[in-house]
Order: structure tokens, then sequence, then C-alpha cells
């Protein structure tokens, strides 16, 4: 059990699971802070806009007791957005940034820069413990920590119970099911992201870890694009041509197959945890026939491997507040700070034990699931996106990720016109040609 933070002044009440993304935050200063002035120490945090951060950041000012202050700077809410504004900083050597919100795929591009400072020590010793799998692994580039995981992601398999009162096993028994709704008139489309951008990569590479594939080799340095690669897409193919997905799949991204499904226009949605938070506040009276469940295997009695997102805090390099960089990203990543934004803003948390704490979020008070909630009431699918995290596939991790993920869109899309053989062949040469350009875009 972790201990947990009573709520803030001036916090608003719990909401339900609501999205990740969501909603507006506290307005903070966009102006690039000092590292000390008359106030002391400014520790400078830049990162995505996330709902109830602005509260931690005031708890860790208060647990800092004046040796610090951390003041935080929103970044874009797009993430081609946010990794420019740091990319050009960090090439200036910029000494206003001191503590970075990085994508899970960001760390080795920025390590191999020498943007970020790895974690050592103590620091390393607290930013690794309990942490979960998956997320330790996007935080770690050539066998060294280079970011503290703060919270994770995961996608599940979504449905209406009362279309299909369980869950498939397997893709294929997941495709047989669409197609006898699809004959009987219901619901019957299988959504997920097949535009042409990172949600198409991120789906097929969940594909390609179901498969037991390797589209790089362990050192980041050539593409394999071997047997399982070329069974996922197989499996994208298939699932693209049955005539069991929507008619704009090579548009769809998150927020269109969200709606899409709670319209009524779907048995299953692949999408990220956030989606329960707008189907509670959307459909409230449908609520309990909204379930979820691990991705469906490869095959049966096989392995259900999806992909992790999440963000990690690195320490730049060229701060000079250092020491207090790092403990600061300490505090903000803590698990009670995990667990807050978790009940507050729906982040899944990245350390293990958050998920079990059966403590409400004001210690002090009864728990009500309303007004003081716990991990149980207010995050019904925690225990399947611990367990999906358990196992969880990571993207590519190589400097060149950016490159990469461009590629790979562009050679699945769309995902219906998809040859296996020759596109395992197109994907692995322009892979090659992807990693050769290691350099970073200022």
């Amino acid at each position: 059990m972790v201990k947990a933070w009573a709520p803030v002044r001036a916090g608003r009440p719990p909401g339900r699971f609501a999205a990740a993304t969501g909603a507006s935050v506290l307005a903070v200063s966009l102006l690039a802070g000092c590292g000390s002035g008359d106030d002391g120490i400014v520790v400078n945090l830049y990162i995505s806009p996330e709902e109830s951060l602005q509260q931690v950041v005031d708890r860790c000012n208060e647990e800092a007791d004046g040796k610090y202050r951390i003041v935080y700077h929103q970044l874009p809410r797009d993430a081609d957005g946010q990794r420019e504004q740091m990319v050009r900083r960090l090439a200036a050597e910029d000494s206003g940034l001191d503590v970075l919100g990085l994508d899970v795929t960001w760390i080795p591009e920025f390590a191999e820069a020498g943007w970020i400072e790895e974690w050592t020590g103590d620091n390393r010793a607290e930013a690794v413990d309990d942490v979960l799998p998956g997320p330790l692994e996007t935080a770690t580039w050539d066998g060294k920590l280079y970011g503290a995981p703060k919270n994770t992601n995961v996608q599940l398999l979504w449905y209406d119970e009362r279309i299909t009162p369980e869950p498939p096993r397997t893709w294929r028994e997941m495709i047989d099911t669409a197609k006898e709704l699809k004959a009987e008139g219901e619901p019957h489309r299988v959504l997920f992201t097949g535009a042409q951008y990172e949600g198409l990569v991120v789906f097929f590479n969940s594909l390609v870890a179901s498969a037991g594939g390797e589209l790089l080799s362990e050192d980041g340095k050539r593409a394999v694009v071997d047997d399982g690669v070329v069974e996922a897409l197989k499996l994208l193919k298939e699932i693209s041509t049955s005539g069991i997905t929507s008619p704009s799949l090579s548009n769809q991204q998150e927020d269109e197959i969200r709606l899409a499904f709670q319209g009524g226009r779907g048995a299953y949605q692949f999408n990220w945890p956030y989606v329960y938070a707008s189907y509670a506040q959307e459909k409230p009276d449908d609520l309990e026939h909204f379930k979820w469940a691990r991705f469906p295997t490869v095959e049966e009695g096989g392995t259900s491997r999806t992909t992790a997102g999440g963000y990690n805090l690195a320490v730049s390099n060229s701060s000079p507040n250092k020491p207090e960089a790092f403990e600061a990203a300490l505090c903000l990543r803590s698990a009670e700070a995990q667990k807050f934004q978790a009940l507050r803003s729906g982040l899944p948390p990245s350390i293990a034990g958050v998920y079990d704490d059966e403590t409400p979020l004001d210690p002090d008070k009864p728990a009500d699931p309303e007004t003081n909630p716990t991990m149980a009431t207010e995050y019904p699918p925690k225990d399947d996106i611990r367990a999906a995290l358990e196992d969880a596939a990571v993207r590519p991790l190589t400097p060149a990720y950016q490159n990469l993920s461009t590629v790979t869109a562009k050679v699945l899309s769309p995902p219906s016109a998809i040859d296996p053989e020759k596109t395992a062949d197109r994907l692995r040469e322009e892979l090659d040609a992807a990693l050769e350009s290691q350099g970073v875009l200022p």
C-alpha cells in the first residue's frame, strides 16, 4: 500500500475516471523561468498539459519547503509540437529547462544527443522501485536509465456486453464473431486507429509483439522484419478487408473510433482507457454494459501484448540545478502523485503498488465513490491495465524513432492495400533507410 495524499486546497471534487488528455488545466506561465532568483532556486518543468498536474506541483513545492520551487510550463498538446519546442531549446543548450516530460519514444533520441542526464545512485534506485516492466523499458537506453517513469498507458479492447456478452479470446474469434453480427444486422464493426499516423503504428506494433515478431534488431541498428511481422501484416490485412471495419478506416483516429462506438456503430473498439471517462459522462445510463478486456491473442493460448504509452521525466543536461531537478522529478512521479493523478485525471500509474492501494484519496475521511474515491471505485479497469503492462510491448527503441514511425505509417496505409510478403520487404528496406538518418531534427 502507498501513502495517500489528501486533496490539495482549492481542488475540485474528483471526477469519474477523467480522460488522461482531458479538459482544461490550471493556468500556468508559459514564459521560461530563471534558474534562480530572489525566490530561490526555480526548477522549470516542461511537459504536456495535464489535468491535476498543477496540484501535484503545488504539493511538491510544499514538501520542498523553500529548498526550490517547481514552475510548470505547458508544452503544446500534440506530441510533434512538444518535441519540436524541446529539441530546439536543448540543441541551443538553453539553461531554462530543468525537468522534461518525454514521450516514451523519445528517450533514445534525447540520450544519444547528450541532452538528458543518466539516473544513477539513490535517484535511480527510487526511480525504478516497483515500476512495471513495460514503462521501465521505455525509460532505458543502451543499458542506462535516462528517465523516471511518470505515468504509463496501454490500450484495451472495449465492448458492449449486450452485443457480445464475452470478449473474444483470439483475433480469429473476433473476426468470426464480427462477421456473424454483420449477417444478423447487429453492430459489428471492429474499430481501430487506421489513419496514416502514430495510432496505426501503435496498433500494428501490438499485433507484431503478439505474433512474436521483431521489427528491429535488439541494438536498434538494423531492420529485422521477421516471420512474426509477416504474420501481423496478414492479420492486419484480413481485419481490414473482411467487411468488418468502417468505410472511414483510413481516416480514423482515437476520437473518431470512440464516437463511432458510442454511437452504436461498432462491436469492438481498441483504444486507450480515457474512453471509459467519455462513456461515463456521455452515456451514463449505459455505463454498466460498457466492458473491457485485454487484446485478443494471435493463437489460442498465446500471449496478449499491447503497446505501452505514457511519459518519462528526464533531467536536462543544461540544467544549472541538477540535484534539485532530480529531487523534484522524483516527487512529481512518486507513488502518491501517481495515485492522485490516476484518481483525479485517469492517468494509468507506472508503479505497480498504486494499483493495489485500497486507501481513499483522503485517508482521513471515509471512502465515498463520488467525493473520496479509491482505486477500486474510481479506476474499474485497473486490474486489466496492470496485467497488460506486465507483458507490454514497447515501440522500437532507436534515436531515429520519429523517422521509423513516419515510414511505418506510410507503408501500412491504407491497411486494405497490404500485400504481406511484399509489404514486409518494403518495410524492411525503408526502415533500414530511415535508420541511416540518426540525427535529430532541430
